[in-house]
C-alpha cells in the first residue's frame, strides 16, 4: 500500500516542476503584457482566458478519468468556497505583483521578493500543523541565497514598490495554504476554473474604475487591438493560468506545502534559462551560482522527503 503513495507524490512533484517551468517562461509575457495593456486589464483578461480554456476540459476529464465530480450539495459548496477563496487571494497577489513592477521594482528584484513565499509557507504551515524537518529549512535557506544571487544582480535597495511585491509574496503563501486545504477535497480542475473567473471578476473593478476611466473607453479598446498585447495575454491566460495554476492545484495534492513552495521557486531559474534559449541572453557566473544553489536545495529537500515517506 505504500508504493502508490510514493508514486503519487513523485508524480505530483513533477507536476509542480512543470508548473515552475510554465510560470518561468511566462514571466517575460507578464511583464510585456502588463506594460502594454495596463496591469489591471492584463490581470483581468488573462484570468478570464484561463477560466474559458478550462471549461471544455472539465467534461472531457469527467468522461475519461475518475475525477472528484461533486456528488452532493455539500461537495458543491466546498468546491465553490475553495474556488472563491483561491480566486480572491490570487487576485490580490497578482495585483500587488503587477503594481509593484509598474511602480518601479525591477523584474529581477520582483522575482526574488515574490519567491520569498518559500520562507513564509512553512511559517504559516506551523499554525496548520504542517511541520517541516530540518532538511527542508536548510533547503529553504539555501534556495533564498541562490535566488539572491540569481535575481539581484545590481545590489539591493528598498522602496515602496518593493513593499507591494513583498505583500504579493505574503498573498501567494496564503494561496498555497488555501490550495493545500481544499485540493484533497475537491476536483482540482473545477476549482481552478472557478478561481480564474472569480479572479477575473474582481479584476474588472480596478480595470474599469482606473484604467478604462483614465484612458477613455475608445482609447482603452484601441490599446487592446495590438498583436503585441494579445501574444503575451494568450500565453499568460492559456499557459500560465489555464495550465500552470491548474497543475499547481492538482500537483499540491498530498505534497507538504513547504516542499511545494520549494519546487515552484524554480520559476526564477526557468525564467533565466528561458531568456537564454528564447532571447539569447547570457548568464553571469553569479547567476549560474544562483541556479545551482536553488536546484541543489530543491533536490536535497526532495530526496530527504522521499526517504521519510518511504520509511513511514
Amino acid at each position: 500500500m505504500k508504493k502508490p503513495i510514493i508514486n503519487l507524490k513523485a508524480r505530483n512533484s513533477m507536476l509542480l516542476l512543470l508548473t515552475a517551468l510554465v510560470w518561468g517562461v511566462a514571466f517575460v509575457a507578464q511583464r510585456q503584457g502588463g506594460a502594454s495593456a495596463g496591469p489591471y486589464t492584463f490581470n483581468c483578461i488573462r484570468s478570464f482566458l484561463g477560466g474559458i480554456v478550462l471549461l471544455p476540459v472539465i467534461p472531457f476529464l469527467d468522461r475519461y478519468t475518475a475525477g472528484k465530480k461533486p456528488q452532493s450539495a455539500q461537495d458543491r459548496r466546498r468546491l465553490s468556497l475553495g474556488g472563491a477563496l483561491c480566486g480572491l487571494v490570487l487576485f490580490v497577489a497578482s495585483t500587488f505583483q503587477q503594481m509593484g513592477m509598474y511602480y518601479g521594482t525591477t523584474a529581477g528584484k520582483a522575482g526574488f521578493l515574490t519567491a520569498c513565499y518559500i520562507l513564509l509557507v512553512p511559517v504559516l504551515g506551523i499554525f496548520f500543523r504542517k511541520k517541516c524537518g530540518w532538511n527542508v529549512w536548510i533547503g529553504i535557506l539555501v534556495a533564498v541565497v541562490g535566488l539572491y544571487f540569481l535575481c539581484l544582480t545590481d545590489g539591493f535597495s528598498f522602496q515602496f514598490s518593493d513593499v507591494l511585491v513583498l505583500l504579493c509574496a505574503v498573498c501567494f503563501s496564503v494561496h498555497i495554504m488555501v490550495i493545500d486545504h481544499f485540493s484533497p477535497l475537491v476536483d482540482g480542475v473545477r476549482m481552478a476554473c472557478i478561481q480564474f473567473f472569480v479572479c477575473g471578476a474582481w479584476g474588472m473593478f480596478p480595470m474599469i474604475a482606473v484604467e478604462m476611466r483614465q484612458m477613455g473607453a475608445a482609447a482603452w479598446m484601441q490599446s487592446l487591438g495590438s498583436i503585441d498585447v494579445w501574444i503575451p495575454l494568450l500565453y499568460a491566460g492559456v499557459m500560465s493560468c489555464g495550465v500552470g495554476y491548474t497543475l499547481q492545484i492538482v500537483g499540491q495534492n498530498g505534497i507538504n506545502p513547504a516542499i511545494a513552495s520549494l519546487l515552484m521557486s524554480l520559476e526564477s531559474v526557468f525564467s533565466v534559462l528561458a531568456g537564454m534559449l528564447i532571447l539569447h541572453e547570457t548568464m553571469t557566473g553569479r547567476e549560474i551560482l544562483g541556479c545551482v544553489l536553488v536546484f541543489t536545495a530543491v533536490i536535497f529537500a526532495q530526496m530527504q522527503f522521499g526517504k521519510q515517506q518511504a520509511e513511514s
